[in-house]
């Protein structure tokens, strides 16, 4: 087997193509800088932590695997090699806004305008989303693309993913970001790839 491993996208840069995103429309809007943070919204109410006091906390919730995705080939030529690799990992992320704002007032206001952001714009890719400079990790990417849809859980549910988080809810939106590719550069194997087949066919007289 060869191994040669470098990982193209990752969780976190999604994280962090979102936050830049959000952060700046929620400017746009409020003239406050810098409003999300990329945090575990479960610490927002520890006396030990500060970084999101009156800040919108964006917190992975939950992974799905794309199922519908898990089989298709995956197998390339490339400079008259066909190379086999493992399939890509398709992933839905359920990417959770809490806002920890001053005032209730604010916390509802910029909720409103998250949803008023993704309402305007759901698929994002590199034509239309300048990545930040100022994020090394962002640096490599040339391409990306998923999309982001309003998740509304039940009542039930609601209660059980607050309990899990272990704090008292806060004014929070919840969307489903579809599907994000992670792959790594694994080469499981090479090979010429087949161009002609040759043979002798038998004549068989009935």
């Amino acid at each position: 087997m060869v191994r040669n491993i470098k990982t193209t996208f990752m969780l976190y840069e999604v994280f962090e193509i979102l936050k830049d995103e959000v952060s700046n429309y929620l400017e746009l809007k409020t003239n406050d800088s810098n409003l999300v943070v990329l945090d575990n919204v479960s610490n927002y109410n520890n006396p030990n932590v500060n970084r999101m006091d009156n800040k919108v906390v964006l917190s992975l919730l939950n992974i799905d695997e794309e199922v519908s995705l898990k089989n298709n080939p995956n197998v390339k030529i490339k400079n008259g090699e066909t190379i086999y690799k493992n399939s890509p990992v398709h992933l839905n992320i359920f990417a959770l806004f809490s806002a920890n704002r001053s005032t209730y007032t604010n916390s509802l206001t910029n909720i409103s305008y998250i949803i008023e952001f993704f309402q305007s714009k759901k698929i994002f890719n590199q034509l239309n989303t300048p990545l930040n400079p100022a994020i090394p990790a962002l640096a490599n990417i040339k391409e990306f693309r998923f999309l982001a849809e309003l998740y509304t859980p039940t009542f039930e549910q609601l209660n059980s993913i607050w309990n899990t988080l272990g704090g008292k809810a806060l004014p929070a939106v919840l969307y489903k970001i579809s599907v994000v590719k992670i792959e790594s550069g694994a080469v499981i194997e090479k090979g010429k790839p087949i161009t002609q087949i040759s043979g002798t066919l038998k004549n068989t007289t009935i």
